[in-house]
């Protein structure tokens, strides 16, 4: 069958051309929206594709949503099911991305009380390849851009209006000549990149900053945490981390669900270790890349098999 473009919205699926929202919705406006990220990869030998740790994903949505005074009508475990059914109808065979979203719906200005609005929930499925570079080192830069602190604006979820200190960074770095950004915190500590969380290796020992660094409690950096430990018998250590430590060490990665494992080798025009993808970096990436694909039979319990179609 051919592909469908699809979305659900408004309890419903309809073709993505008519999935639409007005111009006075409340979310447009003042972005009262909270979002996820999740992959399918499609996995040819198969005939299937592999949606990587999807109720992980809801079951984080819901947390989003609960900051924002939003009361959802469907539970994480609702929502997988949908996500299940629009992937079958949609009929991909090749990766794709898919965006759950909940957001404020109300047709409303000048009301700032989350309360007061009613919610919707939405999700899209679209073909999706490469986010960023993962088979070469990134070229990254230190943002003038700092990562919001928590008692600004909550870090550990993804609500969309918190997004635009990242759009900023990444715009900044790639406008410069960069591939991604690096964004610290007001004392100058580490806390993530644009879109992903960061680690670093020093001396064999991996360091990667803590929930109280602002950074987002990321899917697949806890994915690689329990890889680096169960496959490789290494701990990683939560901790403030500082810049120039950063320039010193052997190895540094991003980790995130569009960005997958991906190694930097330079920051601020300064190389990591020689330049290259780092031997650690390099084994963890072997076995991430098995595992959401569903290659990997120790990590399936992170997979959701999906066959296009309904086949």
């Amino acid at each position: 069958m051919s592909p469908k473009a699809l979305a659900f919205l408004g309890g419903k699926v309809l073709p993505l051309a008519e999935a639409k929202v007005g111009v006075m919705t409340h979310a447009l406006h003042y972005g009262t929206a909270a979002f996820e990220g999740v992959r399918g990869n499609w996995n040819e030998e198969q005939g299937k594709a592999f949606v990587f740790r999807m109720k992980e994903h809801y079951e984080r949505l819901h947390r989003s949503s609960r900051i924002l005074h939003m009361a959802l009508p469907y539970s994480p475990d609702d929502m997988c099911k949908i996500t299940v059914d629009l992937l079958q109808q949609c009929g991909y065979r090749q990766d794709v991305y898919i965006r759950p979203l909940t957001f404020k719906s109300q047709e409303m200005v000048a009301n700032l009380k989350l309360h007061e609005l009613k919610d919707d929930f939405c999700l899209i499925i679209v073909p999706f390849g490469s986010y960023i570079a993962t088979d070469r080192p990134l070229r990254c830069q230190t943002s003038s851009w700092r990562r919001p602190e928590d008692a600004m604006m909550p870090t550990g979820v993804k609500i969309a209006g918190l997004y635009t200190t990242s759009i900023l960074a990444k715009t900044e770095a790639i406008k410069a000549g960069f591939d991604e950004a690096v964004l610290l915190n007001w004392d100058g500590t580490v806390s993530e990149g644009s879109g992903e969380n960061l680690f670093m290796i020093s001396k064999g020992v991996i360091s990667t900053p803590a929930e109280t660094d602002n950074c987002l409690m990321g899917i697949t950096r806890d994915s690689v945490i329990t890889i680096a430990k169960e496959e490789f018998g290494m701990d990683v250590v939560q901790r403030r981390i500082h810049r120039s430590e950063l320039y010193l060490a052997d190895e540094v990665f991003l980790t995130g669900t569009a960005a997958h494992l991906t190694p930097m080798g330079e920051l601020d025009n300064r190389k990591i270790g020689d330049g290259n993808v780092g031997p650690i970096t390099k084994k963890l990436q072997s076995v991430y890349f098995k595992a959401i694909s569903g290659n990997h039979p120790k990590y399936l319990k992170w997979c959701t098999a999906v066959v296009p179609g309904g086949g």
